[in-house]
């Protein structure tokens, strides 16, 4: 099957000129030998750090900017080449930037979209409706784009992307300004897209939760490179970012002994702090050398565990790690 996205060695310069200097200029490379491949289906979070190269590549992907090196395959096609017939396989949101007409309502934005997609009047109607009821927009159908609330336009926005019922979908910091209750519709409805019709999704964002409750795989560029390909957890492992085991024990203690396996060794485990003059503990763990089972059992050995969790490492600081260490040019 061909991959819906597939790059090899893109690579992307500008020149600008030199402060100072009349003629001078200055070569920056915003993406440099990319290579990447997304298949059908998939959901890829696309992240980085403002500048690292996320806007360059979606432009290149799209047909808006040609590369200065390396090759790109949208849905199977040169992007430059066959720009119009990319335009019909796929639907792009910016979170900063509208194709919603400004002083029309939505009810009148939809059919001038589906004509310029080529959809018949049928086809168009039929859609329109799934996706107003999907997405809730009954209610300001009439009401024009200029008067809408971020969240109203955004849901909009998505509906405008989706009609056409593309293969991809590229989204660029859609839920930037969103309140909670908009982001949790947004990302419901499009796991809903997801699961109906098998779209793949890529993601570029700056809220972590966003690629959490999204994506199975993430893409992390760093200066235009590519410096990490796989899941969130493999991520975290990466910078070594810790699991933290909270126990609440029934009664205080204020001091713990050093935590032993069954073997009286002393476990790899980081005693974090604890809370509520010792009832409740952190432990600070790392999975490739120890278990959150072998904490407990640890830590029940020494005082009676009425309830515990696990907390995850936070996404964000294990990309800000992944920036500050120089992982991503090891």
């Amino acid at each position: 099957m061909t991959p819906v996205i597939e790059t090899r060695s893109l690579t992307r310069e500008f020149h600008v000129r030199t402060p100072g200097r009349r003629f001078g200029r200055t070569t920056v490379t915003a993406l440099s030998d990319l290579t990447i491949t997304v298949d059908a289906g998939e959901a890829v979070g696309y992240i980085g750090a403002n500048g690292a190269g996320k806007s360059t590549t979606i432009k290149m992907l799209t047909g808006i900017l040609t590369p200065t090196a390396g090759e790109v395959r949208t849905c199977g096609l040169d992007p430059m080449r066959r720009r119009r017939d990319l335009a019909r396989r796929i639907g792009v949101v910016f979170g900063q930037r509208s194709q919603l007409w400004w002083d029309l309502p939505l009810r009148d934005t939809y059919p001038v979209l589906a004509a310029i997609h080529g959809l018949p009047t049928a086809e168009e109607r039929r859609r329109t409706v799934e996706l107003v009821d999907a997405l809730d927009l009954g209610a300001f159908l009439d009401t024009p784009v200029r008067q809408l609330s971020l969240g109203q336009r955004m849901r909009g926005e998505l509906a405008a992307a989706l009609l056409h019922s593309p293969e991809l979908v590229i989204l660029d910091e859609p839920t930037i300004g969103l309140d909670v209750l908009s982001k949790a519709q947004l990302r419901e409805f499009l796991r809903a897209e997801r699961a109906a019709r098998g779209t793949t999704l890529l993601l570029t964002t700056h809220d972590m939760s966003d690629i959490e409750h999204l994506c199975e795989r993430v893409l992390l560029v760093d200066s235009g490179r590519l410096a990490h390909d796989g899941d969130l957890a493999s991520l975290a492992r990466t910078v070594g970012a810790k699991r933290v085991l909270v126990v609440d024990l029934a009664t205080p203690h204020p001091r713990l002994p050093v935590l032993t396996d069954g073997a009286g060794a002393p476990l790899t485990v980081d005693h974090v702090g604890s809370e509520g003059g010792g009832l409740r503990h952190r432990f600070a763990f790392d999975t490739a050398r120890t278990s959150a089972a072998a904490v407990l059992t640890a830590v029940s050995a020494h005082a009676e565990v009425r309830d515990l969790a696990i907390e995850e490492p936070d996404i964000e600081d294990v990309v800000r790690h992944v920036y500050s260490a120089g992982l991503s040019g090891a």
